[in-house]
């Protein structure tokens, strides 16, 4: 049986804060420049990242539904 989950239209248009894409890419940026990241820095970088995925992958899905009606 197909569940269908609707999603707030404003949830779809959310996005990162300013700050926290540049704390991400801070983050990144040291660890390709070779410094060792603490493991703190190494958990807030991955779900920094996470996060980002998610939103991406919410606002693809909801474009495709928004075409599909």
């Amino acid at each position: 049986m197909l569940e269908i989950i609707e999603i707030p239209i404003e949830l779809t248009r959310f996005q990162l804060p300013q700050a926290v894409l540049a704390r991400l890419q801070f983050l990144l940026d040291r660890q390709d420049e070779g410094h060792t990241l603490s493991h703190v820095e190494q958990q807030e970088a991955e779900g920094l990242v996470e996060l980002a995925e998610f939103l991406s992958l919410l606002r693809l899905r909801s474009r495709r539904v928004m075409k599909q009606a």
